[in-house]
């Protein structure tokens, strides 16, 4: 889509690449919650009768980040020299993808924009739930892992060594698991800057390797699958997003065939993205498409059954949105059990992990008291 943008200006593209973004993005960058935002205003200024042009002035002008506004404006500019909206957005990729672009020019062709902004904005809201859903229940067991790592490391440097200069003045053998501690906080000591820093330069290997590197992305989309409870939970995720993706794009007039290439691309795991890559060639020479997804393993009967009722039908979309507000509501309850399971888990993780450390270190105090 980029590529042929680029020949409509005059440009001949030899190679099209996204921009790499920064490690770490701080400021008023343009984030997924400013265009849905921007989509809902959009949506609410042409349902009260205001003119295209006009409302993209007017919610360009009051937005308070200044990236925001200039993007509003500019596509403002664009529109107000004759470029249909949906032309104007497209040559914001990476803002607005063919998802979005397909609804805007599906809306302009029947004329009814405000309606399919409207779907658009929903859309973004509940994509923006479950991703914030899914978020939560990785993140909140990363974090407590940090501080149980920091709290450790805290110990080790700086509270374990006194203790050892008090057992200097003892004069007697200390218990093996006291030696044990003591030299690892001696490791600790010495190694401090290694020890801390493999962490951080672990996890920034890793998301630049996620980043750059379409190989490891794919391996790690296939692992990430086959982790318990957390495999669980994104195949569900990711069942609930095309479901989504395919009843908004497909009730928005888009084709089916046309629809499945945004579909695929908005699952946000490469095993589905392939898989409903493979049903779209399917679905193009002919199959329906619930005959197609019965070629995957990786969509659940109820999922299969409900597409073909619509198919039949003829409410193919309705249908779709039911099965992602199903999943969705999935979602929700697989993270709320996760996090049930995995909070007494990791806080007897970081329990254990102290309190080991303080018995190491009063075992030769009791053993003192014992022996007088």
């Amino acid at each position: 889509m980029i590529k042929a943008e680029l020949r409509r200006q005059g440009i001949i593209p030899l190679r099209v690449r996204k921009k790499s973004k920064p490690l770490l993005a701080f400021g008023d960058s343009i984030k997924s919650k400013d265009i849905m935002l921007f989509t809902r205003q959009l949506c609410t200024m042409l349902g009260s009768g205001i003119a295209v042009v006009q409302a993209l002035d007017m919610v360009g002008n009051s937005n308070r980040k200044p990236k925001v506004k200039e993007l509003i404006l500019n596509i403002k500019g664009d529109v107000e020299s004759g470029t249909s909206l949906s032309k104007a957005m497209a040559k914001h990729h990476l803002y607005f993808d063919d998802l979005y672009c397909s609804l805007v020019h599906a809306g302009e062709e029947a004329g009814v924009l405000e309606v399919l902004l409207d779907k658009i904005a929903t859309y973004l809201e509940k994509s923006e739930a479950l991703k914030a859903k899914v978020k939560k229940a990785l993140t909140y067991p990363a974090i407590v892992l940090v501080f149980a790592f920091v709290v450790t490391a805290i110990l080790l440097i700086f509270v374990i060594p006194t203790f050892e200069d008090l057992f200097k003045g003892f004069g007697a053998e200390l218990p093996a698991l006291t030696r044990f501690v003591i030299q690892v906080s001696q490791a600790f000591q010495e190694y401090w800057y290694l020890i801390l820093g493999a962490p951080i330069v672990a996890i920034v290997s890793f998301i630049q390797a996620r980043k750059r590197s379409e190989a490891f992305r794919k391996w790690l989309d296939r692992m990430v699958l086959k982790l318990p409870l957390i495999g669980d939970l994104v195949a569900t995720a990711a069942n609930a997003r095309f479901a989504r993706t395919l009843s908004t794009l497909f009730s928005g007039g888009v084709p089916l065939v046309d629809a499945m290439v945004s579909v695929a691309g908005a699952t946000g795991n490469y095993v589905y993205e392939k898989a409903v890559l493979d049903m779209r060639d399917a679905v193009s020479i002919g199959q329906q498409l619930n005959f197609a997804m019965r070629q995957s393993s990786l969509f659940p009967d109820m999922v299969i059954q409900m597409v073909a009722i619509g198919e039949e039908a003829g409410s193919l979309g309705d249908m779709l949105a039911k099965v992602a507000d199903f999943y969705e509501a999935e979602v929700d309850q697989k993270v709320d059990t996760l996090t049930t399971m995995i909070e007494p888990l990791l806080m007897a993780f970081l329990a254990g992990i102290v309190g080991t450390l303080v018995i190491a270190m009063y075992l030769p105090i009791f053993k003192l008291a014992s022996a007088v």
